[in-house]
């Protein structure tokens, strides 16, 4: 009769045992199968979302590469490659010129390197001679310049015309001014780099 009895109890445990084996042959490789695809699937997406997100910004910087063009060359005009002095001076002639003023002195300095915009920086020495309005149609006319141009220390006085004249010309003033031109030759002058850039070089092969 225990022998009887004992037989459901066995079963029931041989039983267990198989769905015990089940699920740790079976049913756990499977489940950590299904985690490592879904941690695969979310590497997956987050790849995808910053494809996406590189592809965007490719997209826009197409759109914006004839802009960004125009900026870039509009650029190198007004800060040139070279120091072009001959070009420097007849810009500020021009400006004297078209302004109605008598320029007296154009005084160029050496170029100095800015170490910390990467620029050369060219200084000229003016003194002119005219009107109020001239003298600020002149500025005006430097500062928008097509290279990259500012004016400092600005002085403006009454002109006697000849230095032996005892009379103030009427309206006439005296102006003398700094201005600061820029280049990117960084070979330019004291505390440069001495040697040609690349765009120097090129021009003179």
């Amino acid at each position: 009769m225990l022998q009887g009895r004992r037989a459901p109890i066995v079963a029931g445990a041989v039983a267990v045992m198989l769905v015990a084996l089940m699920i740790f042959f079976l049913v756990l490789p499977k489940s950590a199968e299904v985690s490592s695809a879904n941690e695969e699937l979310v590497a997956a997406q987050a790849q995808q979302s910053t494809l996406e997100s590189q592809l965007a910004a490719l997209e826009a910087l197409e759109v914006a590469a004839p802009e960004n063009k125009a900026i870039i060359e509009d650029v190198e005009r007004r800060i040139p490659p070279t120091v072009d002095e001959p070009g420097l001076l007849l810009l500020v002639k021009n400006a004297a010129i078209r302004s109605g003023i008598a320029l007296t002195n154009l005084t160029p300095s050496a170029p100095t390197l800015d170490a910390a915009t990467g620029l050369s920086t060219i200084t000229l020495a003016v003194t002119v001679q005219g009107s109020y309005f001239q003298l600020t149609e002149f500025l005006y006319s430097i500062e928008t310049l097509p290279r990259a141009a500012k004016v400092l220390n600005v002085t403006m006085a009454p002109d006697s015309g000849d230095a032996d004249a005892v009379t103030v010309v009427a309206n006439l003033l005296q102006m003398q001014a700094t201005l600061i031109l820029y280049t990117s030759d960084q070979s330019a002058g004291p505390g440069s780099e001495p040697g040609p850039t690349e765009d120097s070089a090129a021009g003179g092969a």
